[in-house]
């Protein structure tokens, strides 16, 4: 259940490819080893109206969210979260080059007797690597 959700300020539309942000997620997510392909989502929300710091209207932000289940150590949760944080950093250098950029990540685990799920994409995946 690694559900990675990126929240962004609508300024950065223009500026970030965030079809090619989601791969590049998903993809650093996956390279963990930790988290089974059916599973995987990473998608967008756009912020059209927020403030930010000295309101200046180039500044922008990108707010993850990586909601994980239960079941990983402290160390793997921490080198998940690493991994994430480096691949978008290094895919968004040309942002941190000004000085109205923030990016953030968060893990939150999900209590899995508060958490339902019904998923037709894993029996696919799981037949076609069995």
């Amino acid at each position: 259940m690694p559900h990675l959700t990126i929240e962004y300020s609508g300024n950065l539309d223009t500026q970030v490819d965030f079809a090619r942000l989601c791969r590049t997620v998903h993809k650093a997510v996956l390279g963990t080893g930790l988290f089974e392909l059916g599973a995987v989502r990473v998608r967008t929300i756009q912020s059209r109206d927020y403030a930010i710091a000295d309101l200046l209207p180039e500044n922008g932000f990108i707010d993850m969210s990586f909601r994980i289940g239960r079941g990983r150590s402290e160390a793997e949760k921490k080198a998940t979260g690493e991994a994430i944080f480096k691949a978008v950093s290094d895919e968004l250098s040309q942002l941190f080059a000004t000085p109205h950029f923030a990016l953030s990540l968060e893990i939150r685990e999900i209590d899995p007797e508060l958490s339902w799920k019904k998923n037709a994409i894993h029996p696919r995946l799981r037949a076609s690597n069995g």
